[in-house]
């Protein structure tokens, strides 16, 4: 099983480890991507929405007219049974979110891996790595218990929350369970909800309701006082007993043709690199299914990561720009972690103090449009900025929305993984770099210059700028 060195090899194949590995792949680097599973596409997915700042991310990539082709938009976002947050005043070409289960991403992510060019290994399980100063040697298991060892320069583990590239670094999981024997199963019902998406709590019982599209829903159901261990088997009864105590009624859900139980977790790694490995997804943070926002932080994650790798792969960039994953993902990944937990932990509410506390926040939210935007900007991850060194332009660090150009929109001229400087004259200096620097107009009379990383946040920013100051720029960011 001992194969050619590859630059890169991702351990995982679910959103995250899909989208990066095609990232990598699409630049010229050559990468490897094992998975345990069988070659399959589970529709077995906890996952069920996009948000913006994904859908600009697969925009950028020439995914999200397909996405949102099979996907049902949602305006709106209901918290705590009152507060109603309208999403079609986001700063995003995506004012929505977007319903569709997480199988569905995944089978456009793999076709794009597939094309270019990713070879996959499935039924292929690590068991052990070792890295040195040149690489990382990683211990599988094949498909028919075969052991070798394949050799790469960098390793991803996107391996979900029981990653083995985690402990194989020996990195520790703090946290806790947050909610225990929590119940999911995909029905059909009889009668079909008011609303795309249905979410309640009423004392002690919460449950959700979300469509597949193919004619069955993902329900899921949680009760404070059935806490059994996630091994206990789940009859359709209880889950309707919870829907109904939860949303009043049950729907007339019957053909159930898949059940579990599982328990939410709230856990983060204290580092998301050690030396050449990495870690991305739920193999770096877990945390309470609220606000959706599992599966998009860990296309972030990838997003953010997967050009760095390849800038340094192609010697464009210093391995010290490896450092900025850590610096950038890891502060995001403990927003999230607080806010989702901080969501359940309202939305579940019994004590007087509690409570008081959920309609003070409540009230706040609908009186105060300031922060108002912050939550649905950290929910839908288009509030979040990256750091800036000390004196850079206030642009710097931010997220970039898909603003029109004198050639076209951002989006589009960042496929290919490209920086994109936008200038408000011309700019000679792009020859010989058209593989990683589109340069751009704006469409308006803008005076500011900006250079784009391929992740959509400002690499630099200057008002005025000269060419002179534009060249150092570009030299010093794109290579």
């Amino acid at each position: 099983m001992n194969g050619t060195p590859r630059p890169v090899l991702v351990v995982g194949s679910g959103p995250t480890g899909l989208l990066l590995a095609g990232d990598l792949a699409a630049a010229g680097i050559p990468v490897t991507l094992v998975e345990k599973r069988p070659h399959r596409i589970s529709n077995l997915s906890r996952a069920f929405v996009l948000h913006a700042r994904s859908l600009e991310q697969l925009d950028a990539r020439g995914l999200a007219e397909e996405l949102e082709a099979v996907g049902r938009p949602l305006d709106r976002i209901g918290l705590f049974g009152r507060l109603v947050m309208d999403l079609d005043a986001l700063p995003s070409r995506f004012n929505h979110l977007l319903v569709l289960p997480q199988y569905e991403v995944e089978q456009v992510l793999e076709r794009r891996a597939v094309k270019a060019g990713v070879e996959f290994r499935h039924e292929t399980e690590v068991t052990g790595l070792a890295q040195d100063a040149d690489g990382v040697t990683v211990e599988v298991r094949g498909p028919d218990g075969e052991r070798g060892t394949l050799r790469a320069a960098y390793v991803v583990g996107a391996d979900g929350m029981r990653s083995i590239v985690r402990r194989a670094i020996g990195l520790p999981f703090p946290g806790r369970s947050v909610i225990r024997s929590v119940v999911l199963a995909d029905v059909r019902l009889a009668q079909q909800p008011e609303t795309l998406l249905t979410a309640n709590a009423v004392g002690d019982a919460f449950a959700f309701l979300a469509p597949f599209g193919d004619g069955y829903h993902r329900v899921i159901g949680w009760h404070r006082g059935r806490n059994v261990p996630d091994s206990e088997p789940v009859e359709l009864d209880e889950i309707k007993e919870i829907a109904r105590l939860a949303l009043g009624r049950d729907y007339g859900m019957h053909d159930a043709r898949w059940m579990s139980r599982f328990h939410s977790d709230e856990r983060q790694a204290p580092a998301y690199r050690v030396g050449r490995v990495f870690l991305a997804g739920d193999a770096a943070h877990v945390h309470s299914p609220a606000g959706g926002q599992g599966m998009n932080t860990g296309l972030q994650d990838a997003a953010n990561l997967s050009w760095k790798l390849a800038a340094v792969l192609h010697g464009h960039a210093a391995p010290a720009l490896l450092d900025t994953y850590q610096a950038e993902r890891h502060p995001v990944g403990r927003t999230v972690l607080r806010s989702s937990g901080a969501i359940v932990r309202l939305a579940m509410a019994k004590r007087p103090w509690t409570l008081a506390l959920r309609a003070a926040l409540t009230t706040v939210l609908d009186r105060v449009p300031a922060a108002r935007r912050r939550v649905t900007g950290q929910v839908t991850g288009i509030g979040y900025r990256y750091p800036a060194p000390r004196g850079a332009h206030r642009l710097t660090g931010t997220r970039v929305p898909d603003v029109a150009l004198a050639g076209g929109r951002l989006h589009e001229a960042m496929r290919g993984g490209r920086f994109v400087l936008i200038t408000p004259r011309p700019y000679e200096g792009g020859a010989g770099r058209e593989d990683r620097l589109a340069v751009e107009r704006w469409a308006s009379g803008r005076r500011t210059t900006v250079l784009v990383r391929p992740d959509g946040y400002v690499a630099w920013a200057a008002d005025d700028a000269d060419g002179r100051a534009i060249e150092a720029a570009v030299a010093a960011h794109v290579g």
